[in-house]
């Protein structure tokens, strides 16, 4: 593993949530010899209008500074990262018209980047290797201008014009050919990227091992009703045709929804069912107890092209705990085959479903945790180091 090195990561998220993120699970192990800083999604006024109306939870404070914008933290891993919050900047991708947001996004940039040199100076981080996470819009902007001896675009997903308008598709583009090399999260997206960027490669999404494995199962639950579960964003994604028909005919079977609920339409098309159940988000260190709690796993995602992208985070977790996975064909996971179930259809879900529980047995549940472990972070994050290294 690489070390002693200044990494600025560029993120588009927030370090603490209540979903594991792969940008934070790679982080939080280099930091075991390497100086980390974390820059958090760029609030802006808008986000802190609503978190003021409880309708958002932006770090408030820490933007307008009444707390440090730069904090030190302590991750599960049991290492130090600095994490930045910038101050709060202009609301923009909702314009049409670009010469108007190019124009307003120079001031974004330029609040961002001060402060992003003024905690450089604080650490004392010179010629960093600056990561940029999923956020091609800052990540372009940023390119030469933090004095970096290396810049990395870590895709771990497709773009999608919903949030940020068409716009997306050229910056991610422009952004994809100017940077040294890219790591992505799947063989899909490693497809679409090495056109643009010979220098582009694959770190699949891990699963941190010992964490689940504490929970893991060790026998077949006996009861009446078996427990069909999922954790995780409850979003746009999910194939609701597939999991109501599912609902609807295994009246025997209870399903279990766990997660942040974005879609609305799948909560008013299955809260009606009584053998359906949705809960609020669970923190991530609370998941690998709940998830060996089902006899089956699920990951019911839409067949598109955007979903191909897609290497779940979860399918790890799950076999982590020895708990049976069935999944639609939304992506080529061919690293799973004949260790989780691809239902070409609604009814074949169902069907994959029921034999999964009734089939399943301890030399399975020990033959899934045996897979999962050389899927830890430990390794992804190895293979990670070893690609930085190449280009430093």
């Amino acid at each position: 593993m690489i070390k002693g090195q200044n990494i600025i990561c560029i993120g588009n998220f927030n370090w603490f949530g209540n979903y594991a993120k792969s940008t934070v699970q790679l982080l939080e192990r280099l930091a075991k010899c390497n100086n980390i800083l974390f820059i958090e999604y760029p609030f802006t006024y808008k986000d802190m209008l609503q978190t003021l109306r409880g309708k958002q939870n932006a770090p408030a404070k820490r933007m307008f500074g009444l707390e440090p914008r730069l904090q030190q933290i302590t991750t599960d891993s049991q290492t130090q990262v600095h994490t930045l919050v910038v101050p709060p900047v202009l609301p923009l991708y909702f314009l049409k018209n670009e010469s108007i947001f190019n124009f307003l996004f120079k001031f974004n940039t330029w609040i961002y980047r001060n402060s992003v040199k003024r905690a450089m100076k604080k650490l004392k981080m010179n010629d960093p290797i600056l990561i940029t996470a999923y956020n091609p819009f800052y990540g372009l902007k940023m390119d030469g201008k933090l004095n970096e001896k290396t810049h990395i675009y870590y895709c771990y997903d497709g773009v999608e014009p919903g949030f940020f308008g068409n716009r997306i598709f050229k910056f991610e583009t422009d952004f994809s050919m100017k940077v040294k090399a890219i790591i992505t999260t799947s063989d899909h997206l490693l497809a679409g990227k090495l056109p643009l960027n010979p220098n582009s490669h694959v770190v699949k999404n891990g699963v941190d091992f010992p964490a689940f494995e504490r929970f893991a199962k060790q026998f077949l639950y006996v009861r009446d009703r078996k427990r069909v579960g999922f954790i995780g964003s409850l979003d746009p994604r999910f194939d609701i045709e597939t999991v109501e028909y599912a609902v609807k005919t295994l009246q025997e079977f209870d399903f279990e929804f766990t997660g942040d609920m974005r879609n609305q339409a799948m909560r008013s098309r299955l809260s009606k069912y009584s053998n359906v159940r949705f809960f609020d988000p669970v923190a991530p260190t609370d998941v690998p107890e709940l998830l060996a709690k089902y006899d089956v796993g699920m990951i019911p995602y839409i067949v598109n092209e955007v979903n191909k992208n897609i290497y779940p985070l979860k399918i790890n977790e799950y076999l982590a705990v020895g708990v049976p996975v069935v999944m639609t064909p939304f992506a080529s996971l061919t690293d799973f085959e004949g260790m989780v179930e691809v239902a070409d259809s609604k009814e074949d879900f169902c069907l994959k479903l029921k034999k999964e529980v009734e089939e399943d047995s301890v030399d399975k549940i020990q033959n899934r945790i045996r897979f999962a472990a050389n899927n830890s972070w430990e390794q992804r994050t190895e293979e990670f180091s070893t690609i930085l290294e190449k280009y430093i």
